[in-house]
């Protein structure tokens, strides 16, 4: 038998790349949430109408830091398959997703363009739908880490939708505290 490293090489490979990968997508999801100060917190986003199915605030900074770890966890194991026939252009669309899926948060919450966020949101959704089936065929539980992740920008999909239903003139509103200049 000729192995190109020993299953001990391969679990050192994996636990390198996650301990890069891991806290690099974790801090950046920190980072684009604090940028664009998201959450209940935010003045523009309290005056807003909730939808029936928004969940708790607390949810939020749960799920996304399980959904960040999972999706670091996700990236180290398609990483360490060196050699892997689609491995690079699986991490590449991870890329693109993880760039999309940050910069939804500052589009929301810091500019308060409701619509340009669900077309960014629709846009994320295919492109994790298609690293889902780009890491499924060089780690198949690469792949089912990231479904969790899947199904949670399906439903921020939704949410947006309708916070932008329910809240129609605050798409492109500046907040209520927000100095307006006034020409004479």
């Amino acid at each position: 038998m000729n192995m190109i490293a020993s299953p001990g090489q391969l679990k050192a490979s994996l636990l390198r790349w996650a301990l890069v990968l891991v806290p690099l997508v974790m801090l950046l999801g920190f980072v684009s949430g604090k940028l664009a100060q998201s959450g209940p917190d935010n003045a523009w986003f309290a005056d807003l109408v909730k939808p029936d199915i928004y969940p708790p605030p607390a949810t939020f900074g749960i799920v996304w830091s399980l959904l960040y770890l999972m999706m670091g966890i996700a990236a180290a194991m398609v990483a360490a398959a060196r050699g892997a026939e689609g491995r690079g252009i699986a991490l590449a669309m991870f890329g693109v997703q993880l760039v999309l899926n940050l910069a939804w948060t500052p589009l929301f919450f810091g500019a308060h363009q409701m619509t340009s966020a669900l077309y960014l949101l629709i846009a994320l959704d295919i492109a994790v739908a298609i690293t889902v089936f780009l890491f499924w065929k060089v780690r198949s539980r690469a792949a089912l880490l990231l479904l969790p992740y899947l199904a949670w920008v399906c439903f921020a999909t939704l949410l947006n939708y309708q916070f932008l239903k329910l809240n129609p003139d605050a798409d492109g509103r500046p907040t209520s505290n927000a100095v307006q200049r006034i020409e004479l």
